[in-house]
């Protein structure tokens, strides 16, 4: 009689998870800057909302580029 195992393909389970956390990562941290530019542009009053397109626009940035250094770290190995 031959056993499976409970995870077959350990690297893809590995992988998923990685982008699991990276994708709740997105979004948290993209939810908390929405917020902080609308709180921010409530107090400080620039006349349009600045910091509510900047924050979001921001943390976009460096989303992309911590994926380009994952994707070019692990295609290397």
């Amino acid at each position: 009689m031959k056993e499976k195992s409970p995870l077959p393909n350990n690297s893809g389970n590995r992988l998923l998870w990685l982008y699991l956390g990276f994708a709740f990562q997105a979004l948290i941290s993209l939810g908390l800057a929405v917020y902080a530019g609308i709180w921010l542009d409530k107090h400080i009053k620039p006349g349009f909302p600045l910091l509510v397109w900047v924050l979001p626009l921001a943390i976009i940035i460096s989303l992309i580029v911590k994926a380009i250094k994952d994707t070019n770290r692990r295609g290397k190995n």
